[in-house]
């Protein structure tokens, strides 16, 4: 299972997330939070109500919130 980045478009921490995933190689799918109403539930479910983006879920149920690039690439 891929890691799953929630996010939205405008936001310049996706952008960078996403670009180093990209960069990685890593295969990920996308959802965009503003355009699905249940994907920003589960962000702000794992945030106790909050709605930081990118919030990205990994296959084992693990999230990172707003990581740096060295917090992610060390997940990675």
């Amino acid at each position: 299972m891929n890691p799953v980045v929630y996010g939205a478009s405008w936001c310049p921490d996706v952008k960078r997330s996403r670009a180093l995933l990209d960069s990685a190689g890593v295969e990920y799918d996308y959802v965009d939070v503003e355009a699905d109403p249940e994907a920003e539930k589960l962000v702000r479910a794992l945030q106790d109500g909050a709605r930081r983006i990118p919030t990205i879920v990994f296959a084992d149920g693990s999230h990172l919130v707003e990581p740096s690039d060295e917090e992610l690439s060390a997940r990675l």
